[in-house]
């Protein structure tokens, strides 16, 4: 945000100046992955590591086509981890068929996700992020089944799957 002649706009000091007053959000202190080494790749690497639509997807906040995972349909024993670093993120147990087009759980492994709010499409997601690399994932909705009732609706291409 740049001001007039190169210098920093209002917007941008006053942004700066509230970050400071209020700090570093409170889960920061607690957080088990800060200093993973993967939150401190660049994107040239990212790039690199990744097939491009998983990089689209981790990095860029994307979203695959419905029906398009070869994930979708996976239905043997395992786990679900995240293609960026590996966390796991689901058990097969929890999979279900959404109809949405998307590989859909009702339940995450505990700290595997990090959670904000998404208004890209004017109203209010629950969007979530991989706690290790900060990857996108998907959304989580309150419209799934038993015992949660919340759908983790991922991006398969974000994911690899590990067979039991």
């Amino acid at each position: 945000m740049q001001g007039f002649e190169g210098r920093p706009g209002r917007r941008a000091v006053l942004l700066g100046a509230a970050a400071l007053l209020v700090g570093p959000p409170a889960h920061a202190a607690s957080d088990p992955y800060a200093g993973s080494p993967f939150r401190r790749l660049t994107d040239a690497e990212w790039r690199r590591r990744l097939p491009p639509e998983a990089y689209a997807i981790l990095r860029r906040e994307d979203t695959e086509r419905p029906g398009s995972s070869p994930l979708l349909n996976e239905k043997r024993p395992g786990t679900y981890h995240c293609l960026g670093c590996d966390l796991p993120l689901f058990r097969s147990a929890w999979k279900y068929e959404s109809g949405t087009g998307w590989p859909s759980f009702h339940t995450a492994l505990p700290g595997a996700f990090g959670f904000k709010t998404d208004w890209l499409i004017g109203v209010p997601r629950t969007e979530y992020h991989c706690a290790r690399c900060l990857g996108h994932h998907g959304h989580r909705f309150n419209d799934g089944p038993r015992p949660t009732g919340q759908r983790y609706c991922n991006n398969g291409f974000a994911l690899r799957f590990r067979p039991a």
